[in-house]
């Protein structure tokens, strides 16, 4: 099919090399513009750009594709170049724009998204690390035709991904990006065999995965072992987990954690019961934290074993 490809990161850069592999004409690819990125801030591509670039495939970054919007040259240049492209169908993959309802209707069959949730449980901006978060057992991908909803419309194949139990947010991102890449190639098999059919999102089960932020890295011992061992999963590697120990000026990182089923009743959240090769324990509320892998501010990440080489708490009257 001859298709236009909206995406940004390393996610959206699997699904197009997926379409490219599948044989699919893509003409033009929209992607977010150059960002400072490295110690230099130095701007560099996204990854879907050096993919396209790499694929000789004309790219364009408008910074909003509202014609209403703060840039309406960009947007009417965007509206022109798909004009002129004609695309059967537009495939959109965390992109990072919205999409204004000339940009839904403009190709013949409209636009396909590439959602990392099970619609529509984690409609929103971070449905993977959510996911994890809950504690959900698993997640998957969701093949939808847009709308101008946040993530409502109607459904057209979904591929479901099992969340391990140690599972970060970047080992499942990498497996929903594959899934994701394998889902669009077959959906879009299946729509040109005239084989797929839409289905309304349920209205029950809708939850909203909201954007992170970095004030909920920290982590709050008041909470239990096991929902704080979840939360480092998800925060992996963004924006990372963050907790304060005795002795150290600063928050270290928490990479890797895991709750151990015993309680330590007469300990305060947040107390530090040892700190050995296999852990550092920490109460919490209900359990224990075990802390496997750390980082120092302005140090690199190690192991506990490496860690408590060079640290261990103070004792009382220290």
């Amino acid at each position: 099919m001859r298709l236009v490809f909206a995406g940004t990161p390393e996610f959206a850069r699997i699904a197009l090399d997926a379409l490219l592999a599948a044989g699919h004409e893509i003409p033009l690819v929209l992607t977010q513009p150059d960002r400072p990125a490295g110690r230099g801030l130095k701007l560099t591509p996204s990854p879907v750009k050096q993919a396209a670039l790499a694929a000789g495939i004309e790219v364009a970054q408008p910074r909003s594709l509202r014609l209403d919007g703060r840039y309406p040259e960009e947007a009417a240049a965007a509206r022109d170049l798909l004009t002129r492209v004609a695309p059967e169908i537009m495939v959109v993959a965390a992109y990072g724009l919205i999409l204004p309802q000339w940009t839904l209707t403009l190709p013949q069959r409209g636009c396909l998204n590439i959602h990392a949730s099970l619609l529509p449980r984690w409609r929103g901006a971070a449905p993977i690390q959510r996911a994890i978060e809950a504690g959900d057992a698993r997640t998957g991908v969701t093949i939808m035709q847009m709308d101008e909803g946040l993530d409502t419309g109607d459904m057209l194949l979904e591929h479901v991904v099992p969340i391990g139990p140690r599972q970060t947010a970047a080992e499942l991102h990498d497996a929903l990006a594959e899934a994701g890449g394998r889902a669009i190639v077959e959906a879009l098999a299946a729509l040109q065999d005239g084989g797929l059919t839409a289905r309304k999102q349920p209205e029950e089960g809708v939850t909203y995965a909201a954007k992170l932020d970095k004030a909920e890295a920290a982590l709050d011992l008041t909470q239990s072992a096991e929902v704080l061992a979840r939360r480092i999963r998800a925060f992996n590697p963004v924006p990372g987990a963050t907790l304060r120990l005795p002795g150290l000026a600063d928050p270290v990182k928490v990479w890797r954690a895991q709750a151990l089923p015993e309680q330590a009743a007469d300990a305060e959240p947040g107390h530090v019961l040892r700190a050995s090769p296999q852990g550092v324990d920490v109460a919490t509320a209900a359990g224990v934290l075990r802390l496997l892998e750390l980082q120092k501010a302005g140090g690199k990440r190690q192991p506990v074993e490496v860690f408590v080489q060079g640290w261990q708490p103070p004792q009382a009257g220290e």
